[in-house]
Order: structure tokens, then C-alpha cells, then sequence
């Protein structure tokens, strides 16, 4: 898919089908993963989660270990298409650029009118700190799942160290998941980035809010724009005369010679004086 502007909708395409597929698994999957892993904790039971309608399961350790599992496939599944994919066309938009940190206070300072929001590419600067920071906790929570899975095949021997460790630094990176998982949640309640809801379902944005707030984005857009084909002036129906009338105009205005029979005799012209006395000199004398 290539993101381009679509002027007959008033809006641009950001997001491609597949990009929305991967972003909805992994975020459902992910969610998944977090409630089944807290119910592999005795707490559920605790806080009577168990007492809601349709939710008795959630006190089965088991049950929740192999949705656990389930989940972990498809969200590890997920990552590694994500990587594959967007690694083999060279999509950088999302990766930490230099001074994003430094946008990204400037940006939350305009969200209380301290300062103007920074200029922006496709995704804000907070969103491309945000995505190093899910895809790094993501990374550690595959990790040592996987070495938690390893542990239990009894075919495989792990040091008991490793297997601690990899249970604590798992049980870490859970909180981290969710602490990350809370606050795009929080940052998708601002009004200021509502406009950003929408695309993740129908791919568009509206392009008025991109020309706006992700100017830098939209003016690279504008460059790929076809030119418009030029319009061609449209003449009046009165100058809209065939050739063939127009000569025929032109034919008319010819001014016809007057005939012989029907012009008067020029006058003849007056001779002058001295050859009328000269003529008369010469004529003979009669008696």
C-alpha cells in the first residue's frame, strides 16, 4: 500500500489492511496474554472474578495456563511477521529519531498551552518512544517466556539460576506490558488525538488534521500528487461557427462590379479654353 492523499474523500490513506491486521492481533493478543498470566497468580478467586457471570474459568489455574500458551504463540507469531515484513520494505517511520525526547516535552507543554506542538512526520515523536519501549518489554517477555516453556519439556535441563531469573524478569516486563498498555490508552483519551482512533479501523485520516498537526508527513504526500490536468477554456456557442460559415461570411461581403447596361454615361470631360478658340480659328470662313 502506498499512503497517498485522496482528495475525493478529503482524507489520507495511513494505514494498509495488513498494517491494521497486525496491530489488532497483537493488541488482542496481548491483552489475552495479561489476563491469563495474573490468572496464573491466586488472585482472581481473591477478588471474586470468579463471581461474574461467564467468568467461573478464571479460577482454573489450567485453563488459564493454556490460553496463556495460545495467546503466546500468536502474539510471538505477530512480532516476528511485524519485523519480517516492515524490515523487508524498509519501513522506518515508527523507529526513535534523534530529539525525540526533547519533541515529545514540547508536545505534552502545548497539550497545556506552554510552548506550540513541534512539526510532525507520519507518527508523533511520543509514538516512536512508545514503540521502542513495547517492542524492547515485548522482546524480554518472549524471551524468558520461552525459557519458562523449556523449563517444564522434560527433555530440557535448565540451572535453577536461570530459571529464577527468567521467572522474575518475566514477572517484570508483565508490569512494564501493562504500564505501557495503560498509558496508550490514556494518551488515545486526549481530544487532542482522537483524529488518530479512526484510522486503525478504516485505514484514513482525515486530511485536514494531517495537513495540521503532521505537516512535515503531509507535505511529502502533496510532492507525490499526479499534476492536474490543465482545463481547457470552454468557447461561447456563438463562437462555435464551423469554417465552412465562416467562409461563406467572408464571400459575401465581396462588393459585386456594377454592370454596362445599367451604369450612366460618364459626362464627357470640359476642354479647355484655349483649345476651344483654337478650334474655332481654324474652321473656314463662310460667305
Amino acid at each position: 500500500m502506498k499512503e497517498r492523499i485522496l482528495k475525493e474523500e478529503n482524507a489520507v490513506l495511513r494505514h494498509s489492511a495488513v498494517e491494521r491486521a497486525e496491530h489488532w492481533v497483537i493488541a488482542v493478543s496481548g491483552l489475552i496474554l495479561l489476563f491469563s498470566g495474573f490468572g496464573e497468580f491466586p488472585m482472581y478467586k481473591r477478588y471474586m472474578v470468579t463471581q461474574i457471570p461467564g467468568f467461573s474459568w478464571t479460577g482454573d489455574f489450567w485453563i488459564n495456563l493454556k490460553i496463556h500458551y495460545i495467546a503466546a504463540i500468536v502474539f510471538t507469531g505477530a512480532a516476528v511477521f511485524h519485523v519480517a515484513y516492515h524490515g523487508m520494505l524498509g519501513h522506518q517511520g515508527l523507529l526513535p529519531r534523534k530529539g525525540d525526547g526533547k519533541d515529545s516535552v514540547k508536545t505534552v507543554l502545548s497539550f497545556i498551552g506552554i510552548g506550540e506542538e513541534p512539526p510532525s512526520d507520519k507518527y508523533l515523536p511520543e509514538q516512536r518512544l512508545a514503540y521502542a519501549y513495547i517492542a524492547a518489554v515485548s522482546l524480554i517477555l518472549i524471551l524468558t517466556g520461552l525459557i519458562k516453556v523449556l523449563k517444564n519439556l522434560p527433555f530440557v535441563y535448565l540451572p535453577p539460576a536461570l530459571i529464577t531469573g527468567a521467572t522474575l524478569t518475566h514477572t517484570a516486563a508483565t508490569f512494564l506490558f501493562l504500564f505501557g498498555v495503560i498509558a496508550h490508552l490514556a494518551a488515545l483519551a486526549l481530544k487532542v488525538n482522537w483524529p488518530l482512533i479512526k484510522p486503525m479501523f478504516t485505514g484514513k485520516a482525515d486530511l485536514d488534521y494531517i495537513r495540521h498537526r503532521h505537516s512535515i508527513w503531509y507535505d511529502e504526500l502533496v510532492k507525490d500528487l499526479p499534476p492536474e490536468p490543465e482545463k481547457e477554456e470552454k468557447m461561447e456557442p456563438s463562437d462555435q461557427r464551423p469554417a465552412e460559415a465562416a467562409g461563406e461570411a467572408v464571400r459575401e461581403t465581396v462588393i459585386e462590379e456594377p454592370r454596362t447596361g445599367d451604369a450612366p454615361a460618364p459626362e464627357a470631360a470640359a476642354e479647355p479654353p484655349e483649345a476651344a478658340e483654337k478650334s474655332d480659328g481654324d474652321k473656314p470662313v463662310t460667305s
